[in-house]
C-alpha cells in the first residue's frame, strides 16, 4: 500500500505539472492565469534574431538570454537556435535550444513551465532542475576565416560596434550585460561567428579580463595592466571603449580576430 500511495502521489504531481497553462501576451508571462514575469525583447540583425531580458513584475532583472553563435547547428535541423541563459539572482548559467520560429514564445514557455520565478527572485533549486532537464551541451563552432589585411595599421572601433583595420571591417562586438560590477561582451568575425567572450571589472581601468575562445574552447584570464588611472572617458562607441580597444588589440595580435 505504501508503494502504491507513493506512486499515486508522484502521478498526481506529474499530471499537475503537465496541466499548467503558460500564456504569453504583450510581453507578460502568465502561469495558470497568474502573471509571473515580463520579457524585454532586444532585436538584433535587423530583427532576424532576438535577445531577451526577463524581469519580475516589480522590475527586478532575473534572466539574461543571449543568442549563442559559438555552437554548431545541426545541418539537418534548422528549427532551433542555441541561447545562453544567465540566471542573475542565482549566478547560474545554462544553454538552451529555442525554436527558430517563435523564439520569443519559446523563451516564455521555457520560463513558465520551469516554475523558476518566485516573486522578485528565482528559485535556485528549480533553476538547477531546469538546466538539468532542458539544458543542452552542443558542440562548439571552431572553424572560421580571418579577414586578410595589413596588421600594421591601427585598430579602430566604430559607433556601430564594428571593428576596422586598414579600412577593412575585421569583426564586430556586442555588449551582453552588466552583472555585479562585471561587464560582458562578445566578439565576432564579419560573417557572424562568435570568436570570443570576455568579461571584466573596473571599466576603463580594468587590469585583466576573463576570456573564452570558441576555437580553443577554454577560459583563461589575460592581464592588461594600465599605468594611468582613467577618471572619466566619454565615448559614443561604448562606455568601456578604452578597455575594449586593448582587448581587441590582444585578440588581433594573438590571431583570434
Amino acid at each position: 500500500m505504501k508503494h502504491l500511495f507513493t506512486l499515486t502521489v508522484a502521478l498526481c504531481l506529474a499530471v499537475s505539472m503537465s496541466a499548467q497553462k503558460v500564456a504569453y501576451k504583450k510581453n507578460i508571462i502568465s502561469v495558470d492565469g497568474k502573471t509571473v514575469a515580463k520579457v524585454e525583447v532586444q532585436k538584433e540583425n535587423f530583427g532576424l534574431t532576438k535577445n531577451f531580458n526577463l524581469y519580475s513584475m516589480d522590475g527586478e532583472k532575473l534572466v539574461i538570454a543571449v543568442l549563442s553563435t559559438e555552437y554548431q547547428s545541426d545541418p539537418n535541423d534548422n528549427m532551433g537556435m542555441f541561447y545562453r541563459l544567465t540566471f542573475v539572482p542565482t549566478n547560474q548559467v545554462g544553454i538552451f535550444r529555442l525554436p527558430t520560429l517563435g523564439m520569443e514564445k519559446g523563451f516564455a514557455n521555457l520560463i513558465g513551465k520551469g516554475q523558476i520565478v518566485e516573486g522578485n527572485s528565482l528559485n535556485a533549486d528549480k533553476v538547477a532542475e531546469l538546466i538539468a532537464s532542458k539544458g543542452v551541451t552542443p558542440r562548439t563552432t571552431v572553424n572560421y576565416m580571418l579577414v586578410v589585411r595589413n596588421k600594421r595599421w591601427p585598430i579602430e572601433l566604430r559607433e556601430d560596434k564594428t571593428i576596422e583595420q586598414g579600412g577593412e571591417q575585421i569583426g564586430f562586438f556586442t555588449s551582453t550585460g552588466h552583472v555585479n560590477g562585471v561587464d560582458m561582451y562578445e566578439f565576432f568575425v564579419p560573417d557572424g561567428i562568435m570568436i570570443a567572450k570576455v568579461s571584466f571589472a573596473g571599466g576603463n581601468n580594468a587590469q585583466n579580463f576573463e576570456l573564452f575562445t570558441a576555437r580553443d574552447n577554454v577560459r583563461k584570464v589575460i592581464r592588461i595592466p594600465q599605468e594611468e588611472k582613467v577618471d572619466f572617458h566619454a565615448s559614443s562607441i561604448d562606455p568601456n571603449a578604452l578597455t575594449l580597444k586593448r582587448i581587441t588589440a590582444w585578440l588581433v595580435e594573438n590571431n583570434y580576430l
